[in-house]
């Protein structure tokens, strides 16, 4: 028997038109929206999850930003559109993303994820955004997923692009002193690449806990996109 939600066409109509585009073949937009926790429950039926979708996602979406920064800043150093690219496809903002589009109401989850709030789980709303552009991709190509993309990304990447002067570890620390939380601990995670090459990956910390990532060129840049990461993950909480 096939599950209620596959049928329920008002779901995917609303999320085609938050999204921009009207699929050919829905049952692909309705892949992308199955979470492995909802495939596992109907695993008699043999309805697929959106992890291999997710996956295309994740590199369309880089190709579509990539060529968007390489147009937009033609001067850039490629450490530049790196640390930019790396911000805006992070979790915290694709999560953001997700939200902003009420992908959580539209979800495929298995009673146990959704009753532990997976609707609201910053993970699974990034991965099935990524879903949904490697299900968009499929359906259109390269020319219709860069057409719903670009329009929610343009945005984050000009903010991303005059974020390098913002001190955001100063602005963490005066949060976290506003809510007497205990000030944040950075810690390197990996050094990566040649020595003229290297891309840091940090973490900061807040009660022990990691609250944010980031990566850049140098290791302060690192720090200040993690501490960027944190802020919006704890304003938002």
């Amino acid at each position: 028997m096939t599950p209620p939600e596959i049928t329920e066409n008002e779901i995917w109509l609303r999320l085609e038109k938050a999204l921009g585009y009207s699929f050919q073949d829905r049952a692909l937009l309705v892949k992308a929206m199955t979470h492995r926790s909802y495939a596992n429950e109907y695993h008699a039926v043999g309805i697929p999850d959106n992890e291999r979708m997710e996956f295309l996602g994740d590199a369309v979406l880089d190709l579509v930003i990539s060529q968007y920064l390489m147009k937009t800043f033609p001067r850039a150093r490629e450490g530049e559109l790196t640390r930019i690219r790396a911000e805006v496809v992070s979790l915290p903002s694709l999560a953001r993303l997700a939200w902003s589009l009420d992908i959580g109401s539209d979800l495929l989850l298995g009673k146990g994820e959704d009753r532990s709030g997976g609707r609201n789980k910053s993970s699974l709303l990034a991965d099935a955004l990524e879903a949904l552009f490697g299900a968009i991709f499929t359906d259109g190509g390269f020319e219709a997923a860069k057409t719903a993309i670009l329009p929610l990304f343009v945005p984050l990447l000009q903010q991303a692009a005059t974020d390098e002067s913002q001190d955001f570890k100063s602005r963490l620390q005066e949060f976290l002193q506003s809510t007497q939380r205990e000030l944040p601990v950075y810690k390197l995670l990996e050094a990566a690449g040649p020595a003229h090459e290297r891309v840091y990956h940090v973490d900061v910390l807040v009660d022990n806990r990691t609250h944010g990532s980031g990566q850049g060129r140098t290791k302060k840049s690192a720090e200040q996109a993690a501490a960027k990461a944190a802020l919006i993950r704890l304003e938002d909480n």
